[in-house]
Order: C-alpha cells, then sequence, then structure tokens
C-alpha cells in the first residue's frame, strides 16, 4: 500500500510513474522493460548463453537456418520496405536476416528500436562495420512512439520485426490490446514477424527462469539497483530472493521477488510497506499453443502467412499479414 502521494522532487519520468503505478497497485508488479539497462542488458546477454534458456539458441537456429525462406516470404512482391525491429537488444539473431537482405540485394531500410539508448549506439557503431551497404537509423524509445515516428519518416512497405517471444511478457490479454494497438499503425499488406515460446515440458520451461548460477535472480534484482539510482529509491536488495512459477494449463510462467521481511521502501517522496514474504511480480513469460497464435492474430486484425519453427519444436517465428 502506498503511504505517500506527494510528487517525488525528482524528474517524473515514465519508468518513475509506472514504478509508483506498479508498487501502488495490489499484488505489486514491476514492467520488464525496464529490466534493460547497461547493467542489465549485459546480465541478459548471460541469461541467452546459459545451458537451460533453450530459447535464444531456438530462435537463433530459426534466422540461421531458414533467413533466406523467411525474407521470400516477406519479399514476395519485389517491392522496398522499411524492416522495423522492436526491442532489437544486439541483433544477435536479427543480424542473419540482415545478412540474407543483403546477399540477395534486398531495397531495404533497418530501423532498431530500442528503449536502452546503449543498445542503439552499439549497434549504430557495430552493424555498419560488419554491414558497410547496410541502411541504418536507429530509434531510442518507447516502441510504439518509435514505429509512429518510422511511419513518419518513410511511407514505404513495413516490416516489423518483433523476436525473442517478447509478446510472452504481456498477459494474453494485454498481449491481444498490443497487437492490435500495433496494427493500427500499421497499413494493408504490412507484415509482422513475431516470436513465440510454445508450451513444452513443464520442467523445460520452469528451468529457463530459474536457473542453477542465478543469473535470472541477479537480472529481477538488478531492477531494484536501478530504482535505487535512478528514482532515488532504497530497495535493500538483500531483502528479497528470487522465485518462479510456471502453469502448463494456462501456459503463465512468472517471475517474482518475495520481501524476506516487513519493510519500507521509499522512492522519491513516496513510500511503499511491504510484509514478510510478499511478492513483486517481476515478469510474465507467456507460453503459447498454435491454436492461440491463430486466436490471437484473428483478433488482433492480421493474418497468419506462414510458420517458421526450430527442430525440437520449441519455439516459432510467426509471420503475419495486416488483415
Amino acid at each position: 500500500m502506498i503511504i505517500s502521494t506527494e510528487q517525488p522532487t525528482i524528474t517524473n519520468t515514465q519508468f518513475l510513474t509506472e514504478t509508483l503505478e506498479g508498487l501502488s497497485t495490489e499484488p505489486k508488479r514491476m514492467y520488464s522493460k525496464y529490466f534493460y539497462d547497461e547493467a542489465g542488458d549485459l546480465i541478459f546477454q548471460q541469461i541467452m548463453d546459459m545451458d537451460e534458456y533453450y530459447l535464444t539458441n531456438a530462435e537463433m537456429e530459426i534466422m540461421k537456418r531458414q533467413s533466406a525462406e523467411i525474407v521470400n516470404t516477406i519479399a514476395a512482391d519485389g517491392s522496398g520496405f522499411d524492416l522495423i525491429e522492436l526491442g532489437a537488444g544486439d541483433a544477435t539473431k536479427s543480424i542473419h536476416l540482415l545478412k540474407t537482405l543483403i546477399d540477395k540485394n534486398m531495397d531495404f531500410k533497418y530501423f532498431p528500436i530500442d528503449i536502452s539508448a546503449h543498445v542503439i549506439s552499439e549497434l549504430e557503431d557495430k552493424l555498419p562495420a560488419i554491414f558497410p551497404t547496410l541502411n541504418l537509423q536507429g530509434l531510442n524509445g518507447d516502441y510504439f512512439e518509435m514505429l509512429q515516428k518510422a511511419t513518419e519518416i518513410s511511407t514505404r512497405k513495413k516490416v516489423v520485426l518483433f523476436m525473442g517471444a517478447n509478446i510472452g511478457n504481456m498477459s494474453v490479454d494485454e498481449a491481444r490490446e498490443f497487437c492490435i494497438n500495433l496494427k493500427a499503425l500499421l497499413s494493408l499488406n504490412d507484415i509482422l514477424i513475431i516470436g513465440f515460446d510454445l508450451k513444452k515440458n513443464p520442467k523445460k520451461i520452469l528451468a529457463a527462469y530459474n536457473d542453477k548460477g542465478g543469473i535470472t535472480r541477479a537480472f529481477n534484482l538488478n531492477l531494484l539497483s536501478r530504482i535505487n539510482r535512478e528514482l532515488g529509491g532504497d530497495f535493500n536488495i538483500d531483502g528479497f530472493e528470487h522465485y518462479a512459477s510456471y502453469n502448463p494449463e494456462t501456459g503463465e510462467c512468472k517471475s517474482y521477488l518475495i520481501s524476506l521481511e516487513k519493510q519500507t521502501v521509499k522512492i522519491g517522496n513516496s513510500t511503499f510497506n511491504l510484509e514478510k514474504d510478499e511478492y513483486i511480480l517481476m515478469e510474465i513469460s507467456q507460453k503459447y499453443a498454435q491454436q492461440e497464435i491463430e486466436e490471437l492474430a484473428g483478433l488482433s486484425g492480421f493474418k497468419v502467412a506462414a510458420y517458421f519453427s526450430d527442430e525440437q519444436g520449441y519455439f516459432v517465428d510467426a509471420i503475419w499479414e495486416v488483415a
């Protein structure tokens, strides 16, 4: 429960606003998009290298082995287009798609979008060195705001890339709203390439979010450290432990931070009480069956054009067209 609603003296950024909002709800929650500051980026690189974290290798396999088929599907009409990646990260996977597009002499411009300015700066340095002919313009900020900006920069056909099962960081209802809002920024025949982690053996899924090395734990706790650094918070990092759960019926994998003691947390001039064993919901990682993917596409105004899956059937990159 929030005790004080006095406006913090620090700048009221979206990060601050949503953090206060999340801690004011019952149960308390954080927004996973704020995991990715410079320290969070580095920890997530470690997560992607974990043996337990199958998602990276599964989608990497798709990009390495099937990029040519994906390019043939998205560029079937032969027209030039803008490739817009939401949450570009380090482009480790999308780099294979970029290479194939360049090798095929496709007429495209790449717009990587990321909430992390550090990520965009790295991409603007790294990618031109790898691909000297790449037409690139990085955009730092919120997905929809930057997608809107990209549509203002260019009126060409849009191919939006939303990889890494980022759609899974939303509840099913939130994912539907997200896809509807995304579709509203696109035009007829525009394309969305969207990654989904598929439902599978629960033990396989849970191990990816509760690794033995404690890297996922560090990733979650880093958000508290970021709040302390940037928002004037005073979280006691040692006062929380990481807990993950998976429900095979609903497909929801959730990560929590559990308060180890009764404590009070201040962020600027706002104060929050946590009881012993109270949890903060940190992240949702929703898993999907193919039928559920079809339903989400249809309800959002898209039609499924193709699926590309890894050999194990762990992951799928679906190609949706604006219907």
